[in-house]
């Protein structure tokens, strides 16, 4: 909607009887806002912590970032598509390390380059670990604003600012902190997995790679590869490498004709074929916006997608936040019974453990017309570029190389199909809503919501419990315990889930004390509003690892002094009882992913107070000194591994009562066998700003006390 719709590129307003125009930026709540960056407008995501600060008048405060000149030459080859592109883009700038800084793209290339591509790879930001990936405006801003029903005069309105005010893209190169370069002409087919966004293979090499991570880091012994096993009731087995997810899903591709109308073609020509997914394969279609629907269905291409299993079942997130529905229960019951690694193929931007689905340990990005063509083959462990898909009726066998459509058909049909009409008509009535929307009844006489007693979804949370006008002094951290030791990449879905509720997990407990029934769980995500459930999904991903623990999956840890192996929320309630701060330690990385805020609210409401690592991503550090908990680094050759943590140490954090921005902090480690270690450590509150947030206790109470003094 951003991108189709708000987003102005030059915004006006009238002071004094002046009329000020001024370059349009956007501050959003989804870590994909940086989507809107493809049209050339600044933006970036943030946690609701920071929004909401935002919204009452907080102004934002941040430190001066480097910028990462990356330019783009040549153009995409024949087969080659923007998921492609954006994978190899991904894959570059995670290896250059990004996090914190802008990245800008420039060159050539750029004019080579639909706007729908740029916005693709202005959405990956997140996940290539920069604040934006950034495209300066040109005449393909223009022409997509007319595409896509912006007003005549604003779209001349744009050319003559952006030109005057030097930010026209030419043919001069930006002078960069740093610089990278692809020519685009050697962009291969890819996925990116079994795990990470930015473990990019080539498509003709992926099943020779999932064969070596299947024995590695999917951890399936040697003599287990072969095990096959039947589902119950149909004619066939699964094993290993079975993909029985493919969805075309998520903001990263479903909001690009080029690479949704492949999708559709490759549909169109596996049914002329008579091909069909295989049975074990559950399909779906969220387009990313409701035009996606319109120009499926103009263009035929629905019926063919629809044939292929791929309905649309929504708009928006869902099999790449977890929300992909459960599977035939014979088919979870053959993959749970003889751990199968089975796999999911998805368009999505992110493809964490535990994020997609419980019962699918795998998990590969790909392009649109990639995840049709999965459907039909089945299975990762066979060369996609090389066997048969399937064979017609009269038994020829069918390639990829027969149902994989030209860059000439995908442009003839987006060239005919998309109109300025369609986005016209499409966001005519946008506010106006469906008719569930307008049927809802708002009790009205009230400036403040009136919180439903007894509701499981949503509950006063405790933030401002015991608030006063009058600050309490900073103090140090003394005789906190550690609540987990965690390793590198720990994604915000890993502190806090997004999908499923376990019925044996705290949380599924609770609501089962609250008469809930199991079928009516709902996910952690649609629960984010009640914190009762949310902060008993803290750190209850399914697939993290505790070091404090061998060999155990789930969040689980060790209460110390009882040394009782406890869930990590029952660990953190005893510690509560027992006066007992806590901390977390972890690896690089920390916090990638979703600009979830959970992630640091539910921390808090575990009473950690500190967390240490080797490194944050951007969104998370700002969340977690938001709500009040100190973000920590090592110094450089230092780490959990090199200080020998067990987690039955007592930890002080030293220095923080004259607290000043990014300063160093004394680390005490008081082991069980009576010895102390003393380490430095580098705080990362950031700016002056978040120190006030942090000795207010966060940035809504500093926001609020503000509020209340004005009043």
């Amino acid at each position: 909607m951003n991108l189709e719709y708000l987003a102005q590129v030059a915004w006006t307003s009238e002071n004094g009887g002046d009329t000020y125009v001024y370059p349009d930026t956007l501050y959003g709540t989804d870590s994909h806002t940086t989507m809107v960056n493809g049209m050339g407008v600044l933006g970036w995501g943030v946690g609701g912590i920071e929004a909401e600060a935002a919204m009452l008048g907080q102004p934002i405060a941040m430190l001066i970032p480097d910028v990462i000149g990356f330019r783009l030459t040549g153009k995409l080859p024949e087969g080659a598509t923007a998921t492609d592109l954006v994978l190899t883009v991904t894959q570059m700038l995670r290896k250059k390390s990004v996090v914190g800084k802008f990245v800008e793209f420039y060159g050539a290339g750029l004019a080579e380059m639909a706007l729908a591509d740029r916005a693709t790879i202005g959405n990956m930001a997140p996940e290539y670990g920069a604040t934006c990936g950034f495209f300066p405006v040109d005449e393909v801003t223009l022409e997509y604003l007319k595409l896509s029903g912006r007003d005549e005069h604003r779209i001349k309105l744009v050319e003559a600012y952006c030109k005057a005010q030097g930010l026209w893209r030419t043919e001069t190169d930006p002078v960069f902190t740093d610089t990278l370069e692809l020519d685009m002409g050697t962009v291969q087919p890819s996925l990116a997995g079994p795990k990470r966004p930015q473990d990019r293979v080539l498509l003709k090499d992926a099943a020779a790679a999932f064969n070596v991570e299947l024995t590695k880091s999917l951890g399936v012994a040697a003599a287990d590869v072969g095990t096959k096993a039947a589902v119950a009731g149909t004619n066939y087995e699964i094993t290993h490498g079975d993909v029985v997810i493919a969805a075309i899903t998520s903001c990263t591709n479903t909001s690009n004709p080029y690479v949704l109308v492949a999708a559709g073609l490759v549909a169109r020509k596996a049914r002329a074929f008579g091909l069909t997914p295989k049975p074990w394969v559950k399909t779906s279609l969220a387009p990313g916006s409701q035009v996606v629907t319109e120009y499926l269905d103009k263009s035929n291409l629905s019926a063919d997608l629809d044939s292929m299993g791929f309905q649309t079942v929504g708009y928006g997130c869902t099999t790449c936040i977890g929300n992909s529905g459960p599977l035939e229960d014979s088919i979870a019951d053959a993959i749970e019974s003889n751990k199968l690694v089975a796999v999911s193929v998805l368009s999505g931007n992110r493809n964490f453990e535990g994020r997609v689905h419980p019962n699918v340990r795998a998990n590969y990005l790909a392009s649109p017309p990639l995840v049709v063509a999965y459907s039909l083959l089945g299975n990762i462990r066979q060369d996609i570029t090389a066997v048969a898909l399937g064979t017609t009726k009269e038994g020829k066998e069918v390639f990829l190389k027969d149902i994989w459509p030209t860059n000439k058909e995908i442009n003839d049909i987006v060239t005919s199909v998309v109109t300025r009409e369609m986005f016209l008509d499409r966001y005519g009535d946008v506010f106006k809503g469906p008719k569930q929307w307008q049927a809802i009844e708002v009790t009205g006489g009230t400036d403040t919501y009136a919180w439903p007693s007894g509701s499981t979804y949503v509950k006063n949370p405790p933030y401002f419990d015991g608030m006063t006008m009058d600050l309490k002094p900073i103090t140090d951290i003394t005789g906190a315990r550690i609540l987990a030791i965690l390793g590198d990449s720990i994604t915000t879905d890993h502190i806090s889930p997004a999908g499923n509720i376990k019925k044996s997990g705290p949380a599924g407990e609770y609501l089962s004390q609250h008469q809930v029934l199991q079928k009516d769980f709902n996910s952690y995500g649609a629960r984010r509003g009640n914190d009762d459930v949310m902060v008993r999904g803290t750190f209850a991903n399914i697939r993290i690892k505790n070091e404090m623990l061998d060999g155990v999956e789930g969040g689980m840890t060790r209460h110390y002094p009882s040394g009782d192996e406890l869930s990590i929320y029952d660990a953190s309630v005893r510690y509560k009882k027992d006066g007992i701060p806590l901390v977390v330690f972890g690896g690089k990385e920390y916090g990638t992913g979703s600009s979830r805020d959970w992630a640091a609210k539910g921390t808090l409401l575990l009473g950690v107070k500190a967390v240490i690592t080797e490194s944050f991503e951007r969104i998370h550090r700002s969340n977690l000194v938001g709500m009040g908990v100190l973000p920590l680094t090592f110094k450089e050759g230092m780490d959990r591994k090199t200080l020998g943590l067990k987690g039955d140490e007592l930890i002080d954090i030293v220095g923080i009562t004259n607290l000043s921005p990014r300063m160093d902090l004394k680390l005490i480690i008081k082991r069980a066998n009576g010895t102390t270690d003393s380490v430095d450590l580098f705080c990362r509150v950031d700016t002056a700003d978040e120190v006030n947030y942090y000795h207010h206790g966060g940035i809504l109470q500093y926001v609020l006390r503000g509020m209340a003094k004005a009043a």
